[in-house]
């Protein structure tokens, strides 16, 4: 399921237009994004948590020439599932 066609299901399911309920999903995803660009955990209820992960420096391998090199610390967002969603998929 694509943007466009999430924003259909909801805009059938909580009788908006369609319009209405592309602008609630990228409000909704915005909000998202902003909290978790300021370090903040998501949490969402029965769905999943967004968080920020931080990665550490470390050395890696070149895989044409095998050469050491560096690869910087980053941060990285992860996704655990909540309870709801993990039993709907199993």
């Amino acid at each position: 399921m694509r943007k466009p066609e999430l924003a259909a299901a909801i805009a059938e399911s909580a009788d908006l237009s369609k319009d209405k309920a592309g602008q609630v999903l990228n409000v909704i995803l915005d909000e998202i994004t902003n909290s978790v660009a300021k370090g903040e955990d998501v949490a969402l209820i029965g769905f999943g948590t967004f968080t920020v992960r931080q990665r550490a420096a470390r050395t890696g391998k070149n895989p044409q020439t095998g050469a050491p090199l560096q690869i910087a610390a980053s941060k990285n967002v992860a996704f655990k599932p909540g309870k709801a969603l993990k039993d709907a998929v199993s």
